[in-house]
């Protein structure tokens, strides 16, 4: 029996179905909301064979701490102290693991390496007023913790919060590893912890909720590759194909691929036909552009940004690039902040770092995220003067006074090089219609 007639036999009416929502009905199977808890090795392996999942993990958390900040602060000599005891503990290097292991793992750590006036467990409270010197920040992941303890005393004020961990404390030397595990108290430790359900401890990796998509992403990379390998095929024809067998069928096969791979000229008899077929690839971009836009809409990060764009370039109509960077900038405000600020301190209060102990509250001092990404000269001109404008007419309007316009754009500290912008839709807009015509004018 030939193929076809095979083929038609096993064939099922297409206008019959298999009838709606009975175990035949493929939309019933598919089932939403089937969740997928990834192991650490799973996690590591989708991490390590994709160049695309390490820059969504990877580029968030070295955005927001690639320009680092500025430490505003009356005594600027201290002011420069502080930034240089953060560059010796090389505290950048340490935010910005700690951010990639929350995104990958769902929970990022530094441990507070520190010197204390007297002897101490690392399960007691970090007390300030006992502290010598911060030594060292080692970022570490929720691989290291055997076990969240989290308060569960509905009275008690810290109800909800972590509290304890049990850390694994392996060392290996040599051929030998001597594991050890210890209770250490929170308050030793900065924590970023951005994705975690109720009821749970762990924070979830952001892996998991793009697990089906970055399947179906790998997926269409897989069978481009498949389109390109098979590109091109030979189609031979000939009445004498029903007369061999299949031993004779796959060494003709591989006769005819040998020559007409390796010469020009193919030779056949006069009723035989020897042709290439090509893959019509109609359509397929429309595809690939489908699974780019779920990724990048699943990863909140702008395709260019994904593909490993130049960090804080913005040319051409990226107002979608712009958006990301109002999120990061987000991000160090809620997230990263208040770690900083808790380091800065931490040094203020020690007592053999700065010169002595000095009380955090009597220091008028603020944290400045440096911008992500800049404008040329005179586009930034035409912002400020765009921006001048509107606050006269909200200063003549009586909408706002000099002292809340000066505070709002120049801060407690005076003039400085960048404006403070609120982020919000319709003042991006305009600030991206400015960078546009910015670039076109430098291009015309």
């Amino acid at each position: 029996m030939k193929s076809l007639d095979q083929a038609k036999e096993m064939r099922n009416d297409f206008m019959q179905g298999n009838g709606k929502a009975n175990s035949k009905d493929k939309l019933t199977r598919q089932v939403a909301g089937v969740g997928r808890k990834l192991s650490h090795d799973e996690i590591t392996n989708l991490y390590g064979d994709s160049r695309i999942v390490q820059n969504i993990i990877d580029i968030p958390a070295e955005d927001m701490t690639r320009n680092w900040f500025t430490l505003k602060m009356e005594d600027e000599q201290l002011a420069r102290n502080i930034m240089s005891k953060l560059a010796d503990l090389k505290a950048k290097k340490a935010f910005k693991e700690m951010f990639t292991y929350d995104r990958l793992r769902g929970d990022g750590f530094i441990s507070l390496g520190v010197t204390q006036a007297t002897k101490f467990e690392l399960s007691d409270e970090l007390l300030l007023d006992k502290l010598f010197t911060v030594d060292y920040l080692h970022a570490f992941s929720s691989m290291k913790v055997n076990e969240f303890l989290i308060n569960e005393d509905v009275f008690d004020i810290n109800y909800g919060k972590l509290e304890q961990l049990r850390i694994n404390r392996a060392s290996s030397h040599g051929v030998q590893t001597q594991t050890t595990e210890s209770s250490v108290h929170i308050s030793r430790l900065l924590h970023s912890q951005t994705r975690r359900m109720e009821g749970e401890a762990q924070g979830r990796s952001l892996l998991e909720p793009l697990y089906d998509i970055l399947t179906v992403f790998d997926t269409s990379v897989w069978s481009v590759g498949q389109i390109l390998h098979d590109f091109t095929f030979k189609v031979y024809k000939s009445k004498d194909i029903d007369n061999l067998t299949s031993q004779d069928k796959q060494q003709l096969s591989m006769i005819m691929d040998y020559m007409f791979r390796t010469e020009a000229l193919a030779m056949i008899a006069n009723d035989e036909e020897l042709k290439k077929e090509v893959t019509s690839v109609g359509g397929i971009n429309y595809l690939l552009d489908f699974v780019w836009d779920l990724l990048a809409g699943a990863a909140r990060m702008p395709k260019t940004v994904i593909k490993g764009q130049e960090s804080g370039t913005i040319t051409g109509a990226q107002y979608d690039v712009m958006n990301y960077y109002s999120r990061i900038v987000a991000d160090q405000e809620n997230d990263m902040k208040p770690h900083l600020e808790k380091l800065i301190r931490m040094l203020l209060m020690a007592e053999k770092e700065l010169g002595g102990r000095i009380d955090p509250e009597s220091l008028e001092w603020e944290i400045q995220f440096n911008p992500l990404w800049n404008v040329d000269a005179k586009t930034d001109a035409e912002i400020r003067k765009l921006v001048a404008e509107t606050d006269q007419i909200y200063l003549l309007n009586n909408i706002i006074t000099a002292d809340e316009i000066r505070e709002a754009r120049f801060g407690q500290f005076g003039l400085s090089d960048t404006l403070k912008f609120s982020g919000d839709e319709a003042e991006l807009k305009n600030l991206a219609d400015k960078v546009y015509k910015g670039y076109r004018d430098r291009h015309e």
